[in-house]
C-alpha cells in the first residue's frame, strides 16, 4: 500500500466517526511494530517523527524509512513530520517524502502563526501534501502549562491557515505518564461548530481509553497524538529482555522481545479508537 496524506485518512474518520492514532516513532522498532500491528488488525496509523526522533535521525533517512515501511503494509499508513517549528523544517520533510507535515506555531501570535502556517500549506498543497497547524499550546507534564485554545481565534486561523488539520489545546498535556487529563468536552464541540476541519489531540497519553473513545465517536477530533504510553511499554520490556539476557551480546535478539510487546499495546490503542466494524 502506497502512503496516503493525512487529509485522507481524516476525512475519512470524521466521516464514519471514529480516529487514527499518531504514533510516536523515536527508533526503527518503533516504527516497525506500528505498521505491523496496523497491517494485523487493517486500522490505519499515522507514523509520526518528531523533535526527539529528528534530534537521533536525520528527517532525509525517516521520510525513507517511513516511506519504505508504508509500500510494504496493505493498510494505508501517513507518514507525518510532527512540530516542525520553521518554514524550512517542514519544507525538509516535504522535501523528504513524507506525506503529511505539522507546523506548530501555537507559541507565535496569531497573525504570525497564520502567515508561516498558509505558506506551508501552499507549499504541501502543490505535492498533494498535507498540512497540520496549532492554535492554544499544549503544555508539557511537570512542565511548561498549557494555554488552552481560545475561541475567538479558531475561525480566523482555520480560514487564513489553509491547513488540513488543527490541532488544539482542550486539556490535553504532552508527556503525561498517567491517565490523568481532564478533556473540556464542550469546548471541543464548540470549536467544531466553528470550524469543519478534522481536530487533533496531542498529548494524548493522558487520556483515559473510554473518554479517548468517547472523543472519537462524538466529535470531529480524529487523530490522537500517543506517545508516552507505547514508548513506556516498550522500554520496560526491552529492560527486562535485557535483565534477562545479561550475558547476551546479540543486540537484535534482546530488541525483538520490546517490538512484539509494542505491537500488541499499539493493537489495543488502535483498537480502542478506531472503526467500529474493525478486526477483532
Amino acid at each position: 500500500m502506497t502512503a496516503v496524506n493525512l487529509k485522507a485518512l481524516l476525512s475519512k474518520a470524521n466521516k464514519n466517526n471514529y480516529a487514527v492514532a499518531g504514533l510516536v516513532v523515536i527508533t526503527w522498532e518503533d516504527a516497525l511494530a506500528y505498521t505491523e500491528a496496523a497491517d494485523e488488525t487493517g486500522i490505519p496509523v499515522i507514523l509520526q517523527a518528531g523533535p526527539s526522533c529528528r534530534a537521533f535521525t536525520p528527517i532525509s533517512i525517516l521520510g525513507k524509512m517511513f516511506r519504505h515501511l508504508a509500500d510494504q503494509t496493505k493498510t494505508p499508513i501517513c507518514c507525518h513530520l510532527d512540530h516542525g517549528f520553521s518554514y524550512k523544517e517542514c519544507k525538509e520533510g516535504i522535501d523528504s517524502g513524507f506525506t503529511s507535515v505539522m507546523f506548530d506555531g501555537s507559541k507565535m501570535p496569531l497573525n504570525k502563526n497564520i502567515n508561516i502556517s498558509s505558506k506551508i500549506s501552499n507549499l504541501a498543497h502543490k505535492y498533494n501534501i498535507s498540512v497540520e497547524g496549532e492554535i492554544g499550546e499544549v503544555g508539557y507534564f511537570k512542565g511548561k502549562s498549557s494555554k488552552g485554545t481560545e475561541i475567538n481565534q479558531v475561525k480566523e486561523y482555520s480560514i487564513k491557515s489553509k491547513v488540513d488539520a488543527m490541532a488544539i489545546s482542550v486539556g490535553n498535556t504532552h508527556l503525561q505518564t498517567n491517565k490523568l487529563a481532564k478533556i473540556d468536552f464542550n469546548k471541543i464541540l464548540e470549536i467544531q461548530k466553528i470550524t469543519k476541519l478534522p481536530l487533533v489531540l496531542h498529548g494524548s497519553s493522558g487520556i483515559s481509553n473510554n473518554i479517548r473513545k468517547k472523543v472519537a465517536r462524538m466529535t470531529n477530533v480524529g487523530k490522537f497524538n500517543i506517545g508516552t504510553e507505547l514508548r513506556m511499554v516498550g522500554c520496560k520490556s526491552l529492560r527486562k529482555s535485557y535483565n534477562k539476557n545479561i550475558n547476551n551480546f546479540d543486540k537484535i535478539s534482546i530488541l525483538k522481545p520490546s517490538i512484539v510487546e509494542l505491537k500488541k499495546a499499539t493493537i489495543k490503542v488502535i483498537k480502542n479508537i478506531g472503526p467500529i466494524n474493525a478486526k477483532k
